[in-house]
Order: C-alpha cells, then sequence, then structure tokens
C-alpha cells in the first residue's frame, strides 16, 4: 500500500533548514530530507536522536577480543599444549596481535553489517527517489500526509521558507 507525501523542493540549504525547524514547529510529520551533500545542523533540526552505531562497533569488537582469547587459549593450552623454551602455555603477551586484529575485524565487520541491515539495503534493492535532482543539486523536504494534515497550511509554510516546487506523492517506502 502507498504512503502518500508532500515534497518540497529547495535551492538552498538554509532554506531546508529552516523549513524543517517551522515544521517540527507547526508539529508536522518529517518524513526525510533529501541532499547532495551533508547540512550541518539538519539532524538536530530533524529531532533526529545520536546513533547507535559506535555501541554496535563496541559490542562487535568486544566480540571478536572474546573470540580470539578464548580461541587462542583452546588451541595453546587445552587442545594442543607445547613446551616451546620453557614458556608457559597460556602466554598472555603471545595473545595480543591475534586478538587486536580479531577485534578490529570483527567491529568492523558488525558495523558494516548493522549498517546495511538499519539502512535496508540489500544486493538488488530498486532505489526510489521521491524528489528527482535530489542527487545533482536539489534539496528536497518530504512531510508525511496523513488524515489530519492540513495541506494548505503546509503548503503556505514550506513557500514562506523558500520552496520552488511542492507537490504531493505516493510511492512504497
Amino acid at each position: 500500500m502507498p504512503k502518500h507525501f508532500l515534497v518540497a523542493t529547495f535551492r538552498f540549504p538554509e532554506d531546508v533548514v529552516k523549513a524543517v525547524r517551522k515544521a517540527r514547529n507547526e508539529d508536522f510529520r518529517i518524513y526525510d530530507v533529501y541532499s547532495p551533500y551533508p547540512i550541518h545542523g539538519l539532524d538536530r533540526a530533524m529531532g533526529i536522536r545520536r546513533t547507535r552505531i559506535p555501541l554496535i562497533a563496541l559490542l562487535g569488537g568486544l566480540s571478536g577480543l572474546v573470540f580470539a582469547v578464548s580461541l587462542q587459549f583452546y588451541t595453546t593450552v587445552l587442545d594442543w599444549p607445547m613446551n616451546v623454551g620453557g614458556k608457559p602455555d597460556n602466554s598472555a603477551l603471545a595473545f595480543v596481535p591475534i586478538c587486536f586484529e580479531l577485534t578490529v575485524l570483527f567491529s568492523g565487520l558488525v558495523t558494516v553489517l548493522a549498517l546495511f541491515v538499519r539502512s535496508r539495503l540489500f544486493p538488488g534493492k530498486q532505489e526510489c527517489l521521491i524528489a528527482e535532482g535530489t542527487t545533482d543539486g536539489t534539496f528536497a523536504v518530504v512531510l508525511r500526509k496523513r488524515p489530519s494534515t492540513d495541506i494548505g497550511r503546509a503548503r503556505v509554510l514550506l513557500e514562506s521558507c523558500g520552496a520552488y516546487g511542492i507537490e504531493e506523492k505516493a510511492a512504497n517506502l
């Protein structure tokens, strides 16, 4: 079932931030903002919370560290103990390089996987650009149209912020 949106296009990033702030103050539901490059302060204006990807990276790194320590301890102490120059079987200093490498590897892989899952990216997914030209230099603010949304008031608000094109669209996002 397609969702209905009100798409406003802008020429300047300052107008986008101003429109987002005013729309949030008027309790309009901002679905997304499309921009060809990052706009400083836009995430704060949209009310987006800080990402949890660093926490996911930490958990991935810790799981890599635990895996590396347990694998090395199992192989050198329990499975195949060898006396090499009278050194102890569980020499922690010998474990450091492998622990570091697997911590970084697991952290990176889990972070990329979490990014793909969160962004709903998968092989063969077709892109859906709701506003034309957002990859070339056009900025777009997309408001989610609900039964309680006053379209006339939203149009006036967006036009007062510098929108040069406002249209209603339906898309399967």
